[in-house]
């Protein structure tokens, strides 16, 4: 995503207005680390002001393993703002600094595998009151934005967002569940995109979005069609600048249920080469399904809470596999 092919206003930090498409889909992501406490997590909101709604997801990884989640549909009337089911983002200043916050309640995951059916958990699961707040703060340039020309794809193509931008900064706030808080001062990375979005869209992919304590990090993609071709591309974030990958190699080793444990990274820019070691330290096995006449199309989204190594930095975020799922299985393992 060279940035001499992009546009990027200060008013796309801001909504946009929705084309005819019945998928069009507008959503901004925040995700949060302290690394001292251990604690952190993402949210997500997205509006399909065309469907009546909007995609609430909140998803927090607790010191102790637990997981705390929220997944919601709230009905929405209009695209001028995102706000919706206790979730809202604001921006303080274009570029420089975001406001994510949520208040409502949140599912506590003793286990990680109830994920697997949800409706189950849903239904069952103990719930508690929760708020987090992130306030995120650029630590390095804007990435992406939306083409110059008809057919330059963006991060994940043009068929699951027509607009996408992402950026690596500090993150500061609070996270409260129950009885217990935690003050968090830590790293993370954001995204914003807009235009026509099926989850089903994608057919595989692998990201990797990372930082380390001394302000480096990476946003690393590998993402493949059903045709087979498969594109890499990301950044890797050194003194506070991007650099473009040139190259990504990917070695993952399994669980026996197919979810990624440990990963392997081999990355190349024009100025380094980097082997980055993942362990994936807690993941979150969610899935989306889309009913198309006859058939329900489903697609896996394993989010994992990971721990970085690139030789002697040391770092968190988040690995997360995507793929469609073809008779119950996941169609790019174990690749």
């Amino acid at each position: 995503m060279k940035d001499d092919i992009f546009l990027m206003r200060p008013e796309d930090e801001y909504t946009h207005k929705p084309d005819a498409a019945s998928n069009f889909n507008e959503s901004v992501y925040m995700n949060g680390f302290d690394f001292q406490q251990r604690v952190g997590g993402w949210m997500r909101l997205g509006n399909r002001v065309n469907e009546r709604r909007a995609e609430l997801s909140v998803c927090l990884y607790l010191p102790d393993g637990r997981i705390a989640c929220q997944f919601q549909r709230p009905g929405i009337s209009h695209n001028d703002s995102f706000d919706a089911g206790g979730l809202s983002y604001e921006v303080i200043e274009p570029f420089k600094s975001m406001r994510m916050h949520y208040e409502g309640e949140v599912i506590i995951v003793d286990n990680p595998d109830d994920l697997r059916e949800p409706q189950q958990l849903f239904a069952r699961g103990p719930r508690l009151p929760a708020e987090v707040t992130f306030t995120h703060k650029a630590s390095s340039p804007i990435h992406g934005g939306e083409p110059k020309d008809d057919v330059t794809p963006t991060m994940y193509g043009r068929d699951f967002s027509r607009g996408h931008f992402n950026q690596h900064g500090t993150v500061d706030g609070v996270i409260r569940v129950g009885d217990e808080s935690w003050e968090i001062g830590g790293r993370g990375w954001r995204d914003h995109s807009w235009g026509p979005r099926y989850w089903q869209a994608i057919h595989y992919y692998r990201l990797f979005i990372g930082n380390f304590e001394n302000g480096d990090g990476f946003m690393l993609l590998r993402i493949t069609d059903d045709s087979g071709e498969t594109r890499r591309l990301g950044v890797m974030l050194v003194d506070g600048d991007y650099e473009e990958i040139s190259d990504l190699n990917i070695n993952t080793e399994w669980t026996d249920q197919q979810d990624p444990k440990r990963v392997q990274l081999g990355v190349a820019t024009a100025k380094r080469r980097a082997i980055i070691n993942v362990e994936v330290l807690s993941l979150a096995p969610l899935r989306n399904r889309r009913p198309v006449e006859d058939e329900v199309l489903i697609s896996r989204i394993a989010e994992g809470y990971s721990k970085f190594t690139w030789e002697d930095r040391k770092g968190f975020g988040m690995t997360e596999y995507i793929e469609r799922m073809i008779d119950g299985q996941p169609v790019g393992y174990p690749l």
